[in-house]
C-alpha cells in the first residue's frame, strides 16, 4: 500500500510595474513592489519506481544452439569475411593503380587545374574507403577469432 503525503510549498512573489508601465514578478522584494497574495500550491512526491530484477543474459525461452552447429556457423563466417578482405584488396589495389595513372597525366578536358585536383581527389577517396573498409574486415575477422558469437557487422562495401 503507498501513501501519498501532500504537501504545501509557499513562497512570496512580488509584482512592480515601472514607469514605463513594463511588469515585472520575482520572488525577491524590490523597492515598490507589493507582495501577490496566492492560494498555496499543492504537491505530491512522486512514488518511488522499484529497480528491476536482475535478469540472465539470456532469456530462458531463447532458442539454443549446439556447439558443432556454432562452430559451423563462426567458419562460415570467417569465410566470407575472408572472400570479403581478399576482393577489398584487390579493388584497393586497382585504386591505387587508377590513382598513381590519373595523377600522371592531364586530360585535355582538364584545361583548369581545379579540374585535374577534382579528378585525382575521387581517386583518393576511393583508396580511402578501400583501406577504410580493410580495415573493417581485419577487425571483424579479428573479433570472430576472438569471440565467435559476436560480430559488429564492420564491413562496408562500395
Amino acid at each position: 500500500m503507498l501513501i501519498l503525503a501532500a504537501t504545501s510549498v509557499h513562497a512570496d512573489i512580488y509584482k512592480l510595474v515601472d514607469e514605463n508601465g513594463r511588469v515585472t514578478y520575482s520572488n525577491v522584494p524590490m523597492a515598490g513592489a507589493k507582495v501577490i497574495v496566492m492560494e498555496p500550491i499543492q504537491t505530491v512526491p512522486a512514488a518511488k519506481v522499484k529497480e528491476p530484477a536482475a535478469s540472465s543474459a539470456t532469456p530462458a525461452n531463447f532458442p539454443k544452439v549446439d556447439g558443432a552447429t556454432q562452430r559451423n556457423r563462426d567458419a562460415s563466417r570467417k569465410k566470407i569475411l575472408d572472400d570479403e578482405l581478399a576482393a577489398e584488396e584487390k579493388l584497393l589495389g586497382d585504386a591505387k593503380k587508377a590513382l598513381a595513372e590519373g595523377e600522371a597525366e592531364r586530360r585535355g578536358d582538364e584545361r583548369n587545374f581545379a579540374k585535374y585536383q577534382e579528378r585525382v581527389q575521387k581517386l583518393k577517396d576511393t583508396v580511402a574507403l578501400h583501406e577504410k573498409n580493410i580495415t573493417a574486415l581485419r577487425k571483424e575477422i579479428g573479433g570472430a577469432s576472438a569471440s565467435p558469437t559476436t560480430g559488429s557487422g564492420a564491413n562496408v562495401r562500395n
